[in-house]
């Protein structure tokens, strides 16, 4: 199921110890969803994807390549990509307010029809 983990773990070089550090998990637990023998979560499942910075249809297999997706919020991160309306790039602040106006739009959509939101991303 978990076909990716390994692959994104050791492309960033990390151990199962540091991966699993950072996960704010036990070793064994990590190791235990690599191999197959355990199962995680949506919440760790999310935290994994939200670590490795990929989408979790990437990690258990259902889309073949992540680079499909582009995260807005590492964009100030990245010189290599930048975003323009009309001709004009986007500010460092514009972005920012962009984000924000995504996030308050997608909270009111939630609300509107009685979903649970998602939890807002650190920038």
């Amino acid at each position: 199921m978990l076909e990716h983990l390994s692959e994104l773990r050791k492309s960033r070089k990390w151990s199962l110890q540091d991966t699993a550090d950072q996960l704010g998990m036990a070793k064994s637990t990590y190791a235990g969803y690599e191999s197959g023998y355990r199962e995680p979560s949506l919440q760790s499942l999310s935290q994994i994807a939200d670590l490795f910075e990929t989408t979790v249809d990437f990690i258990i297999g259902r889309t073949e390549n992540d680079s499909n997706f582009i995260e807005i919020t590492n964009l100030n991160k990245s010189p290599d990509h930048r975003l323009s309306i009309d001709g004009r790039p986007l500010s460092p602040d514009e972005l920012i307010d962009f984000i924000a106006f995504v996030r308050i739009k997608r909270s009111l959509r939630t609300k509107e029809i009685g979903e649970v939101a998602p939890t807002d991303i650190e920038e």
